[in-house]
């Protein structure tokens, strides 16, 4: 079974650069391979792991419609679909990664969400961990195209905004009685001093606050320059302090972590 990590959050809030470094963390830390999905639209974990893209979900059911009445070797739609799904996977050394990406034609994924969860749940036995990017809508975890999430990270930034959005996440996986274990919240890019009714809001909706991450210059200058997030060196602020906040997520008995 693999250990399922999804990371949620409203757009430009940095998740998809925890996302990349918490892939990272899993491959010093555990020595163990990732299979990395990317749920957002805009698609750019790729980019923060340094990896080219080809294929994505969004390109492949738009090929499997054209060939709707001419699949290859007699095979059925559904065979066809899931084998395109299993090439689309971009091998790494260390990171395998299968993106979402955005319908090319009319009409939406509904009719291939089975097809999606299928693939996906196959895929995912294959690894130890899975790690996904989901987009700011939760809308693959609302579908139920992603379920049995052992940890839900929700990130923020220090906006009003961005933490009555990363509340809304939470009121939305009870609403959907989604099967998800732990939720924690992590608020980025701090500068200064926190405003403390932040702090008391997360309390009062029962939301483990993880910690906080400080502003780094050094992603700034990585994007600028196109560098993948991933490189960032060891002494960098954010990753010093995201290290050890996903360290004590093992000191804190979190038997996913330590069993693994």
């Amino acid at each position: 079974m693999s250990f399922i990590i999804a990371v949620a959050g409203k757009g430009g809030t940095g998740k998809t650069t925890i996302c990349g470094l918490l892939i990272r963390y899993i491959n010093e830390k555990f020595k163990k391979p990732v299979l990395a999905i990317d749920a957002d639209p805009n698609m750019n974990l790729n980019e923060v792991l340094g990896v080219k893209v080809d294929h994505t979900i969004g390109s492949i059911r738009e090929k499997v419609r054209e060939n709707d009445e001419n699949m290859p070797g007699g095979m059925s739609r559904i065979e066809y679909f899931q084998l395109m799904i299993n090439q689309a996977v971009v091998e790494g050394s260390k990171v395998d990664l299968l993106v979402m990406g955005r319908p090319e034609g009319s009409g939406c994924y509904c009719a291939a969400n089975n097809q999606i969860k299928k693939a996906m749940d196959d895929l995912s036995s294959k690894y130890a961990f899975t790690v996904i990017d989901n987009e700011a809508g939760m809308e693959h975890l609302s579908r139920h195209t992603t379920q049995n999430v052992d940890l839900l990270i929700i990130v923020s930034d220090s906006s009003w905004r961005g933490i009555q959005a990363g509340l809304r996440i939470k009121k939305l996986v009870e609403e959907l009685k989604l099967n998800i274990k732990k939720q924690v919240l992590i608020i980025n890019r701090i500068s200064g001093e926190y405003d403390k009714e932040y702090y008391e809001e997360i309390l009062e909706n029962n939301l483990l606050l993880l910690g906080m991450l400080p502003e780094d210059e050094k992603v700034t200058e990585y994007d600028k320059k196109g560098i993948p997030l991933t490189q960032l060196p060891e002494d960098s602020k954010i990753v010093n302090v995201l290290f050890s906040l996903f360290d004590s997520l093992g000191t804190k008995g979190f038997d996913g972590f330590r069993e693994l």
